[in-house]
């Protein structure tokens, strides 16, 4: 009898440590002491992406010869959004995966669907607003003050206008901007590490730093986003002092990202400085944050001086 309750009790046994691994191998997982790798595969194409495909995309279709493509069917830029929608949340599902930290996938998921549609919202209104400016719509000016626009009839055009901006601008921008940072501070907030070894960039990716910041400038700029972005800037570096309480110092990755928001602060500030004269753009964008487009800047004193 003793003998069958000791054969029991070792069966058990294994059984139990297995449940008990199960129940807490998350948060083993969530351990930042294992070596962390600068992903620099990853950065590389979300870098060159964002530079060919979001930055490259009114450039293109500035260049290539409208011949090519009718104002009643897709540009080139058209075609560079469709596939910014399609690598950027792939690249971003990617970045997720390679997390020493285990993030919670609902939101991961939620917030991948959002950016799709919010991207999605934004090619269509962008694909408009670009066949407006070749038909001499001013970004420097609003809907309103526009020469095409103001004197359309039946007034109620205009309406129809200011909803399709409002949609790029606004809706689109929101739903695009808002999951993406949620989707990189989330990264960021497993880039932690006790090993003070691994809190140090390699030479390669000091390379990618300065264009890194370099877009996200363009894209806070150009995106009207300076309130998330600042918002998120100082929620990294929230963390990083919550952290570091606990000993823990960012790894490469996380540095990168840090750097990265870094110089577009300096960026912004220092476009804001070169900019904060000028009258006509203090009038389309006013109130307490001015943080003016590019865009708005090219068509005001670039395209037409040409």
């Amino acid at each position: 009898m003793q003998a069958a309750n000791m054969r029991k009790r070792q069966f058990h046994l294994p059984m139990e440590a297995s449940l008990l691994h199960s129940r807490h191998g998350s948060s083993d997982r969530e351990v930042p002491d294992k070596k962390s790798n600068f992903h620099l595969d990853l950065w590389f194409y979300f870098t060159l992406q964002n530079w060919v495909l979001d930055f490259g995309r009114p450039i293109a279709m500035i260049i290539l010869p409208l011949e090519w493509f009718p104002l009643n069917k897709p540009s080139a830029g058209d075609y560079f959004h469709m596939a910014y929608n399609v690598i950027t949340p792939f690249l971003l599902l990617k970045l997720i995966e390679r997390s020493p930290k285990t993030l919670p996938s609902s939101a991961v998921y939620l917030c991948i669907t959002t950016f799709v549609m919010g991207a999605s919202i934004h090619l269509v209104g962008d694909s408009i607003n670009h066949r407006l400016i070749l038909s001499g719509y001013q970004n420097h000016l609003s809907v309103r003050e526009n020469p095409i626009i103001k004197n359309l009839q039946p007034e109620t055009l205009i309406n129809s206008f200011e909803l399709l901006y409002y949609y790029d601008e606004y809706l689109g921008h929101s739903m695009w901007y808002f999951p993406f940072f949620l989707i990189l501070f989330l990264y960021f907030t497993g880039c932690f590490t006790s090993v003070k070894e691994d809190s140090r960039m390699p030479l390669t990716a000091w390379f990618l730093v300065i264009p890194s910041g370099l877009y996200y400038w363009y894209l806070v700029t150009e995106g009207q986003i300076f309130i998330l972005y600042i918002f998120t800037f100082f929620a990294m570096m929230a963390t990083v002092m919550h952290q570091k309480r606990k000993r823990l110092v960012l790894d490469s990755n996380g540095l990168f990202l840090l750097y990265s928001f870094s110089i577009t602060l300096a960026l912004i500030a220092i476009w804001v400085a070169c900019l904060w004269n000028d009258k006509i753009l203090r009038k389309k964008y006013p109130g307490v944050i001015y943080v003016p487009e590019p865009w708005s800047f090219y068509t005001l004193h670039i395209k037409s001086a040409h």
